[in-house]
């Protein structure tokens, strides 16, 4: 039986297999079945600062209920203030009892001093490592490229700063230099990459002619954009790299170990398949080391990254240059 072991964000892992970020984590019951099926961990669903916001809204508008009528009986209660996520992070800290494999917190905020309290506190949680997911559309003309990437560095500088569990980012595949990116926070001490934040898009509907916004589930072509990305990084940057996107046979696994990956993380076909998929991911990716003679990932893990290829100009140019000429 072939030796699925790997590391990621300095975990030891059984297998590298995650199941991402979704609302298969909302309940201990599926986690625990997705460990037994194979997962090496598990990315906890984001907590969100609006969901938070929100909630805190709520929460105050229910305590203002009949303050007009009622308002000298409110001096008999003592000051109360919403909880911000501690049903979050307590449901986090049943479900690190529950399992063992490493489990790892999603955190999206905007706001920068946001960002560093909830790092701490889902640090807190006993969570093996972080994962900060910077998910937002930049629509604010005055706004530069430079000043989005200034918000990004300065936002993970300060969480890093202030905890000691390992750390790492999803990113958009949209920034003009996207090495650059890595690069940089590489030297702030990110320990891993996500490739990519896979925007979901609304769409329209003509005949009722409204806005809509539905789950539509990855396909495996759109592994060929972090793929490429990872064959392009996985050399240049000392960085564990996750492929997010587009994977759901133990062959796209492998494929994207032959670019460089460290792990993968997948959640569609989960939803489309089931947890106790995760199982048949993972018997067809032995197969397939068995069938090519590799007993461990570190055999053929990054076999095929630009830097091992013999024309690594395929991963940029090549590709597109040799398709339009050979067209009739």
């Amino acid at each position: 039986m072939a030796n699925l072991e790997t590391r990621y964000l300095g975990l030891k892992l059984k297998t590298p297999i995650l199941a991402a970020a979704s609302s298969i984590s909302s309940h201990i019951d599926r986690i625990q079945q997705a460990e037994e099926a194979g997962a090496g961990a598990l990315v906890i669903r984001s907590l969100f600062e609006e969901q938070i916001l929100q909630q805190a809204l709520k929460f105050e508008e229910d305590l203002a209920v009949g303050s007009d009528s009622f308002a000298e009986a409110l001096s008999y209660f003592p000051n109360i203030e919403y909880g911000e996520a501690e049903e979050h992070l307590m449901w986090i800290k049943k479900t690190r009892d529950a399992v063992d494999f490493p489990l790892i917190a999603s955190l999206n905020a905007y706001s920068p001093g946001t960002w560093v309290k909830y790092a701490q506190k889902l640090e807190g949680t006993g969570v093996s490592a972080l994962e900060l997911n910077p998910y937002a559309v930049a629509v604010n003309p005055k706004m530069r490229g430079a000043d989005i990437e200034k918000e990004l560095y300065d936002v993970v500088k300060a969480v890093i700063s202030e905890v000691k569990i390992p750390v790492s980012v999803k990113l958009s595949p949209y920034f003009t230099s996207l090495m650059n990116v890595a690069s940089e926070l590489q030297g702030l001490g990110v320990s891993g990459l996500v490739l990519f934040n896979r925007f979901l898009q609304p769409d329209i509907d003509a005949e009722n002619e409204k806005v809509i916004s539905e789950m539509v589930y990855s396909h495996p072509i759109e592994s060929r954009l972090p793929l490429r990305w990872i064959a392009l990084m996985s050399n240049e940057l000392k960085l564990d790299l996750a492929h997010n996107t587009g994977i759901h046979t133990g062959v796209d696994t492998a494929r994207a170990l032959l670019a460089g990956a460290s792990v993968v993380q997948v959640a569609s076909v989960l939803y489309k398949e089931g947890i106790p998929y995760l199982s048949t991911i993972l018997r067809d990716l032995e197969a397939w080391m068995a069938e090519k003679g590799y007993s461990k990932l570190e055999d053929f893990r990054g076999k095929l990254s630009a830097a091992e290829v013999d024309d690594p100009f395929t991963y940029e140019r090549a590709q597109y240059v040799n398709l339009l000429l050979g067209q009739n």
